[in-house]
């Protein structure tokens, strides 16, 4: 199974060549194909991707449905993989993927952080289970290209919450699967946040999306919330 990992980026030299060596050197890197979709770095995101590997594509804008959508166009394999610059895969990542697609067309990991913050637990343990509020881009996503292209890829109309987006339309038409294994994902907003502020503001947003508030919206509201957080 040829593999096309798709990896958004926005000034993340601190991770993203690491992210990529890790792929470079994996054991099946010949069935991998990386592609880091920029978004207008002011760092050395780009050139770092390239130096360790990478296809980089850039993008006209830093949005990440359309960086998504543009890796998915410039992908050749049959099953899409998209990934958060900060995250940390299992060396098994690429037999864990191939089992689930012998059954599923669209799946996710569950979570864990890179805090040894007692209450990151509580959000890590919910990443298993199916409803929509456990949900998140951190937590990857596997795609088969057929689903995909049926779904019309990511809304760019969603300037935020567009995983959300996709999995709800994808889940219309299939099952969702949760690996039962684990991704480390960074902690990086909890660090510049108070715990319960980031769980009150998560929750406002994902319920002004349920009730269709308009993505730029709820961009505007998360963005004057939270400090650090991403594009």
């Amino acid at each position: 199974m040829k593999l096309s990992i798709i990896i958004p980026t926005l000034n993340e030299a601190d991770n993203i060549e690491p992210l990529i060596r890790f792929f470079a050197t994996h054991p099946q890197h010949e069935h991998l194909e990386v592609i880091v979709v920029d978004g207008g770095s002011t760092d050395r995101t780009p050139s770092l991707a390239q130096a360790a590997g990478a296809m980089v594509v850039t993008s006209e804008v830093a949005s990440r449905p359309v960086q998504l959508n543009l890796g998915a166009q410039s992908a050749t394999a049959d099953m899409l993989y998209f990934v958060h610059a900060d995250v940390s895969l299992p060396e098994s990542f690429y037999d864990d993927i191939f089992k689930a697609s012998q059954n599923y067309e669209v799946g996710c990991y569950r979570y864990l952080f890179d805090s040894s913050h007692p209450l990151l637990k509580i959000n890590s343990f919910f990443s298993r289970f199916p409803m929509m509020w456990c949900r998140g881009g951190d937590q990857t996503l596997f795609i088969t290209r057929s689903l995909f292209d049926r779904l019309g890829g990511f809304n760019e109309y969603y300037c935020v919450m567009e995983d959300f987006d996709l999995i709800r339309r994808a889940r219309a038409l299939t099952s969702f699967y949760i690996i039962p294994k684990s991704i480390k994902v960074s902690a990086r907003k909890y660090a510049h946040n108070a715990y319960m502020h980031v769980q009150l503001t998560n929750l406002k947003a994902f319920r002004m999306f349920r009730k269709g508030v308009p993505p730029a919206e709820i961009r505007s509201f998360y963005k004057k919330a939270l400090r650090l957080v991403d594009y």
